[in-house]
C-alpha cells in the first residue's frame, strides 16, 4: 500500500501573531542562521512580501534574497521586519540555546 504525501506549508497557518511567534521562537532556538532566515521569509510570504517591504522600507528584492535558506540577513533588518511585525528580539538565560 502507497501512502500519498501532501506538501506542507507552513504559510497557510501563519494567521495569528500567536502563530508566528511560536513558529519564530521555535526557528530561533534551532541556532541555525539558514534556518532562522528561512522562518523570517515564511513568515514574510505569509504576511505579504509587497506589504513588509513598504512597513520596513527594504527593497523587495533584498527580502526575498536575504530571507532565503541561503540569506544573511544583517542584524538591522532582521529587527527592522521584527519591529514591523509587532514583535521583538529578547535574550534568555538557561536554556542553553541562541
Amino acid at each position: 500500500m502507497t501512502e500519498k504525501l501532501f506538501k506542507f506549508d507552513p504559510e497557510e497557518y501563519l494567521d495569528t501573531p500567536e502563530a508566528i511567534e511560536i513558529f519564530l521562537n521555535d526557528a530561533f532556538e534551532t541556532g541555525n542562521p539558514s534556518y532562522m532566515a528561512k522562518a523570517l521569509g515564511v513568515v514574510a510570504r505569509a504576511k505579504g512580501m509587497t506589504a513588509v517591504a513598504s512597513d520596513t522600507g527594504l527593497a523587495r528584492e533584498q527580502l526575498y534574497s536575504g530571507l532565503s535558506e541561503n540569506g544573511n540577513p544583517t542584524l538591522k533588518t532582521i529587527i527592522k521586519i521584527i519591529q514591523s511585525w509587532g514583535l521583538g528580539l529578547r535574550v534568555n538565560s538557561g536554556t542553553g540555546r541562541v
